[in-house]
């Protein structure tokens, strides 16, 4: 699957049949169409491989993006920039000319990149399909680790790599001489049954590698999202969700909306680039029709574009990308980064919390229990009491605990120990000693008051 398929195959075949020998090379497009080509094409290759090597950055060099999603969106980040610099620029010039100035060498290496990129991008993009359906669906099963996604990867380059040896074993480079002196070299397909778009081997190639490397995968990963979508959109969660637990779903998401649009955006793009192929080998008389080059060009770019649109979706579709992009042009003036935007902001709610906020001073949890920072406990009043703020024990009488003492005593504090009916529950007993000293400075401890002092035990 290259850009060779106008041009060099007919021109041998043209001579074959004897049919008329053109004077010049008449597939070098105007001077004008390579214009306006090289303004489409040079800003979505730069695009394409700088948008890719930040992207990879950005999760190399930051600790809360290395997760199995993310290390799967830096392999597809790795095929992208490979093939916009390995093949897209090279293939582009040579689309515009008809006239390939590279060698026989890197006419197979270039083919055999594009082809290796595809299905590195396509499976990639399969993968993070089935991990996230089974993180969401089947929430229970062990999650891939970091030893397992790497596994997954070096995997899928493997498959790639032999997908794509055809290609590395069958294209060639040829030189055509014209009569006004002129000369072209082409790089196409030779396949032992015949040239390319004349070879029955190569339309089986060619249709087998669409059905792996398209339909199979657009299938199943409309079916992983579709189920994905039901479970996170139409599915009705038992009792009330807890904010952690919304917050924990909205970022779910987040996520596979923007992978849905990754997935969409790779449907679209590459399929009229699959389609050329498949009727060009029925058809081959059509690549000598006019302006069949600009068709070409227009879904070879359609298909590439694909690598610069990916970078650009993660910027706008999530937030840590997005701030990670304006770390890397942090050095723009008009650009604002905000200090520590990728770290994880630490939620105190509990996972089973009735309610509460990231920024309340008290934890309901659910067997009743008031969990109270100890920083929040001022130490020793001169009896040696824990006097607790009123607006704790406010909180917990709303909350149908009994709040009528607003001091514990020091010596209270055990694992079964009772203050006026309530049981004192320590999270920790770092934080204090046989003198009961309680340190009330940057420790995050937390002391419980539940209600059943039988049950504190």
């Amino acid at each position: 699957m290259n850009g060779s398929d106008f041009g060099g195959p007919n021109s041998t075949s043209n001579e074959t049949d004897g049919a008329a020998w053109p004077d010049s090379n008449q597939f070098e497009l105007p001077w004008w169409h390579q214009l306006a080509w090289t303004v489409l094409f040079v800003p979505m290759i730069m695009v394409a491989t700088g948008g890719n090597l930040i992207v990879i950055w950005i999760v190399m060099t930051n600790k809360r993006m290395r997760n199995v999603t993310n290390y799967f969106l830096v392999n597809l980040s790795i095929a992208d920039a490979m093939v916009s610099t390995l093949n897209v620029s090279v293939n582009f010039s040579y689309m515009l000319t008809s006239n390939w100035t590279f060698g026989t060498a890197y006419c197979k290496i270039s083919q055999f990149v594009a082809v290796l990129s595809i299905c590195a991008s396509v499976f990639t993009l399969m993968a993070i399909s089935i991990d996230r359906y089974i993180a969401i669906i089947h929430p229970l099963r062990p999650r891939l680790g970091r030893k397992t996604t790497l596994m997954i990867a070096t995997s899928i380059w493997v498959v790639g790599t032999i997908l794509s040896i055809p290609n590395l074993i069958f294209f060639t480079t040829h030189t055509e001489q014209f009569p006004n002196g002129d000369q072209r070299v082409i790089c196409y397909a030779e396949w032992p049954d015949g040239i390319t778009t004349n070879s029955f081997q190569e339309y089986v190639y060619n249709v087998s590698f669409m059905i792996i490397t398209y339909f199979i995968p657009i299938g199943l990963m409309g079916f992983t999202y579709a189920m994905i979508g039901h479970e996170l959109w139409g599915s009705q969660s038992i009792g009330e969700c807890t904010q952690r637990q919304l917050e924990h779903i909205k970022s779910k998401r987040r996520v596979v909306k923007m992978m849905i649009v990754v997935v969409t955006i790779f449907a679209i793009c590459w399929l009229p680039y699959h389609i050329y192929f498949i009727v060009t080998s029925h058809m081959p008389e059509l690549t000598n029709a006019p302006y069949i080059q600009d068709v070409y060009l227009a879904f070879y770019w359609l298909a590439m574009s694909n690598s610069m649109h990916n970078p650009i979706v993660y910027c706008w579709m999530n937030s840590r990308f997005r701030q990670g992009f304006k770390q890397f042009f942090s050095f723009v003036p008009c650009i604002n980064v905000r200090t520590g935007s990728l770290i994880r902001r630490e939620v105190v709610t509990s996972r089973y919390s009735y309610s509460g906020s990231p920024d309340a001073h008290y934890r309901i949890v659910r067997n009743g229990t008031v969990c109270i920072p100890l920083n929040h406990l001022c130490a020793d009043n001169g009896r040696g009491h824990l006097k607790v703020p009123t607006a704790h024990w406010r909180q917990a009488k709303k909350h149908g605990i009994d709040s009528s003492v607003g001091e514990m005593s020091s010596t209270s504090f055990s694992n079964t120990g009772t203050v006026a009916g309530e049981s004192i529950v320590m999270a920790s007993t770092s934080t204090y000693s046989k003198n009961s000293n309680i340190n009330c400075g940057e420790g995050s401890q937390k002391t419980g008051l539940g209600k059943n002092a039988s049950s504190a035990s």
